[in-house]
């Protein structure tokens, strides 16, 4: 599948780096989750998930922007990974993406880590 093509929006503004780490999948996105970007990040967290892994970690330290349609994209994942018996942690979001999750409320929903270090298991 060729993610730079997924979705209406031109690569640049969001792209998404997928790897496995310690057992989890690990995405980083980097750049805008919006509306026209949202399908760049859910087509890697549904291959990670169709895959079988039910841990993701999502650095969130590159992520410029989010709006509720990339919030309802994580929390769809967090749904089908809980599911799963696994979850979706959140690391290192910068501050106007934290601000979205604190309004909706969404961050009591995911486990948040500041580090990359503390969301990986050891």
């Amino acid at each position: 599948m060729d993610r730079e093509h997924i979705g209406s929006a031109p690569p640049a503004r969001l792209r998404v780096e997928v790897r496995d780490v310690a057992g989890s999948a690990l995405l980083t996105p980097v750049g805008e989750l919006d509306h026209h970007t949202a399908e760049l990040l859910r087509a890697p967290l549904d291959t990670a998930l169709d895959a079988g892994r039910a841990r993701l970690v999502v650095d969130c330290s590159g992520l410029e922007f989010c709006d509720s349609t990339g919030l309802n994209v994580l929390l769809g994942a967090r749904l089908r990974a809980d599911a799963a018996g696994g979850g979706v942690h959140l690391v290192g979001m910068r501050p106007a993406v934290a601000r979205v999750f604190q309004i909706t409320g969404a961050d009591a929903v995911f486990t948040v880590h500041e580090t990359l270090a503390t969301a990986l298991p050891g």
